[in-house]
Order: C-alpha cells, then structure tokens, then sequence
C-alpha cells in the first residue's frame, strides 16, 4: 500500500514539474503579427483561383499550427506523431496536455478533436470543433471536420450550412463546393 501513495506523489510531483516547464515558456510570437498574415491570407484566398487556393489555404493551416511555445510545439508534434503511427489513444493524451496548458491555442481543440473522431467519440470531438471555432471562426478544417461528423449522424442541412459556411471563406474550394451541391440535391430529393 505505502508503495502506491508512494507512485502516486511520485506521478503528483512529475505532473507539477511538467507543468512548471510548460508555463515557464512564454508565447513568444506576437499575436497581432500572425493576425494581420492570417488576414492578408484570407483577403488572396477570397481572390485566389483554383490553383492558388490549395497553396493559400497551406499556408493558413501553417500559421494556425504556430503557438509561439517550443512545449506547446512538442505537445502538438507527439500528437500528430501518434496519429500517423495510428495510436489515436496516445495522441489524445498528448492534446489533453496541450489544451490544458494553452487553453486558448485553438489548434489544440483541433488536433484533439481528430483524435476523438478516430476513436468514435463524436460527442467530444464535436465540442472541441466547437472550442475551435469560438476560438477562430475562420477555421475552415473544423468546418469541414464537423460537416463530416453531421453528415455521419444523419443531419445533413447543417452539414450543409457548414460547407456553405466555407466556401464564404473560400470561394475556389472545389470539395466543399460538391460537398455542398451533393447536400443540396440530396435534401432537395428528400423534400420531393
């Protein structure tokens, strides 16, 4: 028995330790910087032709995966690391840490909610959509990843509300495009 209390301060102590080296690292990117190059990339999205779109959205997606935080950077990289080796449990684990010491870094809610989808817990993996987009309402991948997941539970017109939500942001998409005429038609069929 005293060996259990003795793991479990052992675990209390690392977790603080953990998180004192977490906290301890400041966010060092400026965010009105990354603000104003995300604006510019939406304003050429909105522009962009096909082909410069995929590019455009790229680098949106990059800027997005900036914390400012090399912890908060490993975190992420851990993760996305055990989603590739197929291990979403471990990679929920890793983005359970990276929300909870950077609550505010949206690309965690986004990152753990693929996880949660691919363990089939669309009930997490939706609110965290949701945290994302209260946290960055132009995040067009959760549109798309909730899109998906309303789609797979049978409620197609707000999959559908989400695809049209997108192509507001970006025009040229050619997926959330037929995405969005596939809905239309099928909901069409269904009012006949």
């Amino acid at each position: 028995m005293r060996y259990i209390t003795d793991m479990m301060v052992e675990h209390f102590r690392f977790k603080c330790i953990v998180t004192a080296l977490v906290l301890g690292f400041s966010f060092t990117t400026p965010v009105v910087a990354q603000t104003e190059r995300l604006d510019q990339l939406f304003a050429e999205l909105l522009q962009a032709d096909e082909n410069d779109s995929y590019r455009i959205e790229r680098q949106i997606i990059s800027e997005w995966g900036k914390s400012g935080s090399p912890a908060i950077d490993l975190l992420m990289r851990r993760g996305q690391d055990a989603l590739e080796d197929g291990v979403p449990e471990a990679a929920l684990d890793h983005f359970s840490a990276l929300v909870d010491h950077a609550p505010d870094f949206a690309e965690g809610y986004f990152q753990r909610a693929t996880a949660y989808y691919l363990l089939d817990e669309f009930g997490p993996a939706m609110a965290d959509l949701a945290e994302v987009l209260a946290r960055n309402p132009r995040h067009f991948e959760a549109m798309r990843g909730l899109a998906i997941m309303m789609e797979e539970t049978d409620r197609p017109a707000q999959a559908l509300d989400l695809y049209r939500m997108m192509l507001d942001i970006m025009p040229q998409s050619m997926q959330a495009r037929e995405d969005a005429d596939r809905l239309q038609q099928q909901l069409e069929g269904q009012a006949i």
